[in-house]
């Protein structure tokens, strides 16, 4: 069972994205919602302050970061790359159980808002859809860097945590999701 965090954002695209791929998810919305066992979880764009005051107020925030941190495999789309990193440029860390410095709205606002086809390691060209994206400003030693767009990094991975700064849910590519689900959590 894939959990999709289901607070705020684009959680819908994401989970048409898990039904095109054949597998089953369930929406993550209250704390007792982390009590079923899951294989992974994703964590949509969508406004990051918003859900990183979601999490703290309902209770989920120390639960979901022990889950994460003991194993559950979690993908994380532009705020959920937001909410994955240590530490945040223009707004604080959430969950922080990735080892990147990101920098928020980096591309500037809605305006700022573009698409390009580019390489993702081991996957080739992909179309990337970025919105409001951050991007990855500095690793950690344990994390490897899956794309960079213009020189700025917008896809990692740590063990068992994906983030991307753009929007593959937005795309009619599932290859990232096929990765994340495939490579990166074993299923």
């Amino acid at each position: 069972m894939i959990g999709v965090l289901a607070l705020q954002g684009a959680f819908a695209e994401h989970e048409r994205c898990l039904e095109r791929l054949g597998f089953e998810y369930a929406e993550i919305r209250k704390k007792e919602h982390l009590d079923v066992p899951l294989d992974a979880l994703i964590i949509p764009g969508g406004e990051s302050t918003v859900m990183g005051k979601l999490l703290a107020d309902l209770g989920m925030l120390e639960r979901l970061r022990g889950t994460v941190l003991s194993g559950l495999s979690v993908f994380g789309t532009c705020a959920g790359l937001i909410i994955l990193s240590s530490e945040v440029e223009g707004g604080k860390a959430s969950l922080g159980t990735m080892d990147v410095r990101t920098v928020r709205n980096a591309y500037g606002r809605q305006l700022g808002s573009f698409s390009t086809v580019s390489d993702f390691k081991g996957l080739g060209k992909i179309p990337m859809r970025f919105i409001r994206a951050p991007f990855v400003e500095s690793v950690g030693s344990d994390v490897e860097v899956l794309a960079e767009v213009d020189g700025r990094i917008v896809a990692v991975r740590q063990n068992r945590q994906l983030a991307t700064a753009f929007h593959p849910e937005l795309t009619d590519d599932l290859s990232v999701h096929r990765f994340f689900l495939e490579d990166v959590a074993g299923l």
